[in-house]
């Protein structure tokens, strides 16, 4: 086939250093039997390391001239290919114990863990490479600069991990920035209980929809002072000082 050329529309940026593509094999450690799904095989540096060692994977790929690729390389014995989009596709299809590995398009990186996260109670673990500043903002701890919503909304589903770096020369074509490379396990029996996740949601979107705001201002609509005393919270206090055990405690008040 003639050579691809990458689609800035899908958010292609293709690995193709031998070194990294052997340090996420070895850190997703694929075995015989494990149910994994690969997300943008593209090219599939990843694909046929992970088929080698696992035996069979799903991949789900977007592009059609790039799934008609892999549908030539890979028999359906060794790849089942879904041709969709991962933000619209049903992960649950795919069954229980489910292992997601991929290079995410970085343009749609955190819309995409969201839509994974929904899918938690099948997910056995994820291995994703993504812009190295998401991964900083995924891991960051509370009253840093990095930790704001994408923090505390993952963090209340998932233990994460960043692994190692990857630069931008591992990459054709190369992006303008690193990237890093984050492990996730589902939290399980220890995630937090929450008896309205979506008001939960639009208290951790709200407190840090202006962060220089307090909480008493940036939540107003939501509740008011009193209600943040109760659960604990300075009302004065700013949404990056709180943590995720702090926002589940508030918005466990507010719905009870």
């Amino acid at each position: 086939m003639d050579k691809h050329v990458a689609r800035r529309r899908f958010g292609q940026n293709f690995l193709v250093d031998a070194h990294y593509i052997d340090r996420i094999v070895d850190a997703v450690d694929p075995r015989p039997g494990d149910n994994l799904v690969e997300i943008g095989p593209g090219l599939a540096a990843l694909t046929g390391r992970l088929v080698a060692r696992a035996g069979r994977i799903s991949a789900v790929e977007i592009d059609r001239d790039l799934a008609a690729r892999l549908r030539a390389d890979f028999p359906p014995e060794q790849l089942q290919l879904i041709e969709a989009d991962a933000l619209e596709y049903n992960f649950a299809a795919l069954g229980a114990r489910l292992r997601v590995v991929g290079n995410l398009p970085y343009n749609i990186s955190s819309p995409l863990l969201f839509h994974l996260a929904a899918f938690e109670s099948q997910l056995a673990d994820l291995h994703v490479m993504l812009q190295k500043e998401v991964v900083a903002r995924m891991t960051a701890a509370p009253a840093t600069p990095d930790y704001g919503r994408l923090s505390v909304m993952l963090q209340a589903t998932f233990a994460m991990t960043r692994l190692f770096v990857v630069p931008p020369g591992a990459f054709n074509p190369v992006p303008k920035v690193d990237s890093a490379v984050v492990r996730l396990v589902p939290l399980g029996a220890r995630k937090p209980a929450l008896a309205d996740p979506a008001l939960f949601a639009k208290i951790v979107a709200a407190a840090f929809s202006q962060r220089r705001k307090t909480l008493r201002n940036a939540l107003a609509a939501i509740c008011d002072a009193g209600a943040l005393a109760a659960a604990g919270i300075d009302p004065g206090a700013r949404g990056e000082t709180l943590g995720v055990a702090d926002f589940v405690r508030l918005a466990n008040l507010r719905t009870g």
